[in-house]
């Protein structure tokens, strides 16, 4: 089958392409937001760096507008927040989620696989995107545990054999 719209085999390519799971979190003016991203990528070890892209949702324009931000790697047990988070209008910051606020005052959700508090470094505009790359000012580790992937459209759990 041939298929004229590249955007269309574009995006079909991409959902059959298993990804990490990230809640990033910021303050914003008005009190915190978030969002779930499956485009968390290691950029550097030295210095510390990652990038995601995030497109124009109000909490992404908060989140690219914020001095610091922190990333959350996700597991099997955040399925249902990295849905909230992915969905307008679903429940955000709720005491019944865990949150916390560090020192600093980025939001944090305690429990998750690891925290990273970023900095961005560049916002490249990319069609109706941006591509945040952030150096890492500080990580906290989690337990490693299981891992939550993002696949078609939906959450996963990939369980982990000790030993490998």
């Amino acid at each position: 089958m041939i298929t004229t719209d590249i955007s269309v085999r574009f995006r079909d390519a991409f959902r059959g392409y298993p990804t990490g799971v990230a809640l990033i979190s910021a303050a914003g003016p008005d009190g915190p937001a978030g969002l779930t991203a499956s485009s968390v990528a290691s950029v550097s070890v030295a210095p510390p760096a990652l990038s995601f892209s995030v497109m124009g949702s109000p909490s992404a324009r908060i989140i690219v507008d914020a001095p610091s931000f922190v990333v959350h790697l996700l597991g099997p047990s955040h399925a249902g927040i990295a849905a909230d988070f992915a969905t307008a209008g679903a429940p955000r910051f709720t005491p019944d989620q865990g949150w916390d606020t560090l020192p600093t005052g980025e939001p944090l959700l305690p429990g998750t696989q690891a925290a990273l508090r970023c900095r961005p470094l560049h916002l490249l505009p990319v069609g109706t995107s941006t591509v945040v790359v952030a150096e890492v000012l500080s990580v906290m580790l989690g337990d490693p545990g299981d891992r939550l992937i993002h696949h078609d459209r939906s959450f996963s759990t990939v369980t982990v054999s000790k030993g490998h």
